[in-house]
């Protein structure tokens, strides 16, 4: 059966005058609906389910998501595409240097380490920065 996507009718269920035998056939259409969603989820087409942690489970996420055509999200590789701009969220020098379980390569933007928000990246070991007011202004923007 196709996972359901139209409103299941109740007309016929609405009040305690509508006809019993005409909401039978509206009744049939929502357990047969409630079947199908039980029989699929977990499954391609189907609704995810979320594990004990309030999670979707790996292995219910697509190897690549596709939300719109500027960002791409390959949780298998871990590769992220971003065709425009990347928004980095600010983070205090506190918060940052506690965040010992980087990666070579992570980005964050610091809040309090010059004067200015400073562009910092991990290189496997500590946090360096790179101040903002060092970079160069690309023209015309």
């Amino acid at each position: 059966m196709t996972f359901p996507t139209l409103p299941i009718e109740t007309e016929n269920l609405d009040s305690d005058s509508a006809d019993p035998s005409l909401a039978r056939v509206d009744l049939l259409q929502a357990v047969e609906s409630l079947n199908t969603i039980m029989e699929e989820a977990g499954a391609a087409f189907g609704v995810a389910l979320l594990n004990s942690a309030g999670a979707i489970p790996q292995n219910q996420i697509p190897a690549t998501l596709i939300p719109d055509d500027n960002l791409v999200l390959a949780p298998t590789t871990g590769i992220i595409v971003v065709n425009g701009k990347l928004r980095l969220q600010s983070v205090d020098k506190g918060t940052l240097v506690q965040q010992t379980s980087g990666v070579v390569g992570d980005l964050a933007l610091c809040s309090n380490i010059d004067t200015a928000p400073v562009l910092c990246i991990f290189d496997g070991t500590n946090w360096k920065y790179l101040p903002l007011a060092d970079m160069t202004t690309v023209v015309g923007v």
